[in-house]
């Protein structure tokens, strides 16, 4: 049996964990769809202090903001750390078809949920068709 070695692999580890430290804020994953006349934005931030969750509008552009602290385990000799610490951020354009004023959030078991409400003008509504008859001439 062949083994291969890979001087790099090492490399490459150290890298990403170096990176990883001081990486710029982190993407939350979401899924956004609409339900009738809302849409409903669902945010995963498990572990995060509710108290550290800010949701901003500042004009058409919705962030959200979240911060999870770091373990503060002395002595400890750490075997593996994928739950990151630090900042996450996420940002939405919000379109001219939703009531800007009627946004709305909670945080329930790890999940923020950020309720945007459409405007009554991107309603869908009926159009009266109305029936316009022209007289028609007579030939004599």
């Amino acid at each position: 049996m062949a083994l291969t070695f890979d001087p790099f692999s090492q490399l490459d580890r150290f890298a990403a964990s170096v990176l990883d430290s001081v990486r710029a804020p982190r993407l939350m994953p979401v899924d956004l769809y609409r339900d009738g006349d809302r849409y409903i934005l669902h945010a995963d931030l498990p572990g995060i202090d509710p108290g550290s969750i800010d949701v901003d509008l500042d004009g058409t552009q919705l962030s959200i903001r979240a911060q999870r602290t770091a373990d503060s385990m002395e002595g400890v000799r750490w075997l593996a750390r994928e739950r990151g610490a630090g900042a996450f951020l996420r940002q939405f354009t919000l379109g001219e078809g939703v009531d800007l004023d009627g946004i709305s959030a909670s945080y329930e078991s790890g999940v923020l949920s950020v309720i945007i409400p459409v405007s009554e003008r991107a309603k869908p509504r009926k159009i009266a068709v109305e029936s316009v008859e022209q007289p028609q001439a007579i030939n004599a």
